[in-house]
């Protein structure tokens, strides 16, 4: 429970930096962040291992890069979900913002050893 709790704590950082940083990604305050960081994280569990394997082709064909495109929709569906104080532009925002979430999550994860057990 301890892991998971600073699993959302790590991607409401990640999602406060995007929001700072890239224009067109919009969040309003940290408890918005906080509940766009617990859906994101549920559609990542869900979601994105099904598509990944629906992609896998073209993701093959890429090099794993189309994952990059299947993160973006998942940050822009989590902005359709949550709506209020957590608004996304455009899918350059959506895709920009995946990418400083993912690069962000991973450094905080790495810093403070969120994946040991």
């Amino acid at each position: 429970m301890r892991g998971i709790l600073i699993r959302w704590v790590v991607m409401t950082a990640a999602i406060l930096v995007a929001g700072n940083f890239i224009k067109g990604f919009h969040v309003s305050n940290l408890p918005t962040a906080f509940f766009a960081a617990v859906i994101l994280s549920l559609l990542n569990a869900i979601v994105r291992p099904i598509l990944v394997i629906l992609t896998l082709p073209i993701n093959f064909l890429t090099l794993g890069i189309f994952t990059l495109v299947i993160n973006a929709a998942l940050v822009g569906l989590t902005a359709r979900i949550v709506k209020n104080g957590f608004q996304i532009d455009g899918f350059g925002a959506a895709f920009l913002g995946a990418l400083i979430i993912s690069i962000v999550s991973t450094l905080l994860s790495l810093m403070i050893g969120a994946d040991k057990k």
